[in-house]
């Protein structure tokens, strides 16, 4: 009897018949489990969307509303009032307490400004660092106001590292500004050579800038105590 042979087409139709008669079997044997797998995920999926529409989104909405009124204490210059509020309206300090970043990291960094205004030189350290918002001026604003704090707690050298952090954050003509209290505060830390360092980038870096117009006695004063 001749034998058969089987065409490329028969053994190709073969092989999917039992590819598709395994997967069959997979699923008869794992079939609850899969199912249930499936109906966690949605289930997973649909209790993030509820929590954002429902929690997250009225909660940054309610956040915003109460920090209306905190910014318009802060750019009258009210920062006790920004701080802690009245009887109608909420203060920095109650907003990062209920809400935390969800009115926006503005948040802190408004608290942080108004604690180094009244005096609260810890608590603005705090609060600056925990600002991180993305804007490069903004953010070179908060570490400089860091520096300025430490600078009231007669910590200098720390306080000129922050200076620099800045200046090297906002790379423009606000880095003259940060570099003139980086200076100001080496040399307050005992440091005259590294203060003139910091003088000179002013004048070699940012000729423009208002801080250079003067920069030159700062530094002829320094040469001239070496």
């Amino acid at each position: 009897m001749a034998k058969v042979t089987k065409t490329q087409e028969e053994v190709r139709q073969e092989n999917v018949a039992q590819a598709v008669s395994k997967t069959e079997q997979f699923f008869k044997e794992n079939g609850k489990l899969i199912y249930g797998c499936v109906i966690a995920v949605l289930v997973i999926a649909l209790a993030i969307l509820a929590y954002n529409r429902f929690i997250l989104q009225p909660k940054k909405a309610e956040a915003t509303n109460q920090l209306a009124q905190a910014e318009r204490w802060f750019d009258a210059g009210e920062y006790e009032l920004a701080l802690s509020g009245d009887d109608n309206s909420l203060g920095l300090l109650d907003i990062i307490s209920q809400y935390g970043s969800k009115a926006g990291e503005a948040v802190y960094l408004y608290a942080g400004i108004a604690q180094l205004q009244t005096g609260a030189f810890e608590d603005a350290i705090a609060s600056l660092k925990k600002y991180s918002g993305k804007d490069p001026i903004l953010q070179a604003r908060a570490q400089a106001c860091i520096g300025d704090a430490y600078v009231e707690l007669e910590d200098y050298s720390t306080a000129v590292n922050w200076f620099t952090k800045a200046a090297k954050t906002t790379d423009n003509a606000f880095a003259a500004a940060y570099l003139l209290k980086a200076g100001a505060a080496a040399e307050a830390a005992g440091k005259p050579e590294e203060a003139l360092g910091y003088y000179k980038d002013i004048k070699n870096l940012w000729g423009n800038a208002p801080e250079a117009m003067e920069i030159d006695k700062y530094i002829t004063r320094l040469e001239s105590a070496e």
